[in-house]
């Protein structure tokens, strides 16, 4: 079996090596970008009067028609082909002659497996911002959709005070757009070229990386070639922020679980997007948000195995790096799915908004307010959340109704009762950025524009 390293060597390598060390089966995802790349490659070094022009068109020439047999599903794929890359300088080779075997030329697969990596995260992360976009026009659909419709906040998972729906879907949507921000300085900082770094310390060959970085896109070339190579800071960072996108839809995923209960009732799943069971009729299961809940602990894992294989790396390349493309393809792929599958859930169910506002609407939801109208009289904070807690305490403990010890409270009286009504305390939280008509109005307003910039950005 000839390698591309055989020279060295007096004897094939053993089955057991290549069994052990293969990537082929992954890193053919990598395909169009190997081809990408050495086709800039291939023009720089024409440009360097290392290939003549005649070779040089042979060899893209060799290129696209590689290009054209992977597409189609009829290259074939030899023993020998340890990874895409051996495969493709391979084939290359056996189109274009001699003028293949120069295609690797002043490169080595240690810079040419980070630009390959680096050209499909910069697009792949592009992809998955263009699917949060999506999701934030579903929540700011469905926000624009509620209106005035109410549900309780929650902390601690207690009812806490009234909250508009539209204000809860869009605190989904700015978590969202911090995963964005997110998204676009990593593609940022992972939008240099390493290529030209060869396998560690450059090349006596009169190559121009910055040459190559501009006819490949990039932003910037690298300024050392050790680290170029050795540099796996954008796959951590991507998967950081693939493993957060994660975070943040579980605990979407986790409230459409809750919501969709009879216990809570809030929520009513679209068959499309729900499973039955296979024993129980009247199930009508939230599979889509669970799996989401579930797979985030893969994202998570992702992050923390990638940390862990690169904490120990010495300068430069070492073969630990080939554990860098699963993990990336993997939690690409799952937050793909799992961004277009809870667009779809929340795009389709029906909120059930009449229960939500029974919900909100239970007396105690409003002691707050009860003790700020009492510090809007004088009286010190403190002493008006004693007051109020001491009411709530008498009405559960006696079954008495709050309604009625307002009523007949001394510092509360008569004219605290209206604070008690349907839909009051919701419109009283008017601070900016709070929770009622009045300051969720501006809010909308400002995610929109949010949305709308963001929809422009991944068009680009």
């Amino acid at each position: 079996m000839s390698t591309l390293w055989h020279g060295r060597f007096e004897g094939g390598p053993a089955q057991e090596l290549m069994a052990f060390t293969v990537s082929l089966p992954f890193d053919q995802r990598l395909a169009a970008d190997d081809i990408v790349g050495s086709r800039a490659h291939v023009r720089g070094l024409c440009r360097a009067g290392i290939l003549s022009e005649v070779e040089r068109d042979a060899v893209l020439a060799a290129l696209d028609a590689v290009a054209a047999e992977l597409q189609a599903g009829t290259f074939e794929f030899v023993p020998s082909d340890e990874d895409i890359h051996t495969a493709v300088e391979r084939r290359v080779t056996e189109l274009a002659g001699p003028a293949g075997a120069k295609l690797h030329t002043g490169r080595s697969r240690n810079d040419q497996v980070a630009t390959d990596l680096r050209l499909f995260t910069r697009r792949e992360l592009g992809a998955i911002a263009a699917r949060i976009v999506t999701l934030q026009e579903t929540l700011l659909d469905r926000a624009r959709d509620a209106g005035d419709a109410y549900l309780p906040g929650y902390t601690h998972l207690q009812r806490a005070q009234p909250v508009l729906l539209a204000h809860h879907l869009l605190a989904h949507g700015w978590a969202l757009a911090r995963d964005l921000d997110r998204l676009h300085d990593t593609i940022g900082r992972l939008d240099i070229s390493p290529l030209g770094a060869g396998a560690l310390a450059g090349s006596s060959l009169p190559l121009d990386p910055a040459g190559t970085a501009a006819d490949l896109g990039f932003a910037g070339v690298f300024d050392n070639s050790l680290d170029a190579v050795s540099d796996r800071d954008f796959v951590a960072e991507a998967l950081f922020d693939l493993a957060l996108v994660g975070v943040h839809l579980s605990r979407l995923a986790e409230e459409v679980i809750l919501w969709s209960t009879d216990e809570f009732g809030f929520l009513r799943l679209d068959d499309a997007y729900s499973t039955g069971s296979s024993m129980l009729p009247q199930k009508k299961n939230p599979d889509i948000a669970e799996l989401t809940r579930g797979k985030t602990g893969r994202l998570i894992g992702n992050l923390t195995g990638l940390l862990a294989m690169l904490k120990g790396l010495p300068l430069a390349y070492n073969r630990d790096l080939q554990e860098d493309k699963e993990p990336l393809f993997d939690s690409l792929d799952t937050v793909a799915l799992a961004l277009a599958a809870m667009t779809g859930l929340l795009a389709s169910s029906t909120f059930n908004l009449d229960v939500m506002a029974v919900a909100a609407d239970a007396p105690t939801s409003t002691a707050t307010d009860l003790a700020e109208h009492l510090v809007a009289g004088g009286v010190p904070f403190r002493d008006a959340h004693a007051i109020v807690g001491a009411l709530v305490r008498r009405s559960l403990d006696e079954g008495i109704a709050l309604r009625e010890l307002v009523a007949a409270s001394p510092d509360l009286g008569p004219d605290a009762l209206g604070l008690l009504d349907r839909g009051v305390a919701v419109r009283r939280r008017t601070t900016p950025g709070g929770a009622g008509p009045a300051a969720v109005a501006p809010q909308m307003e400002a995610f929109e524009r949010t949305v709308i910039a963001a929809r422009a950005s991944v068009r680009e």
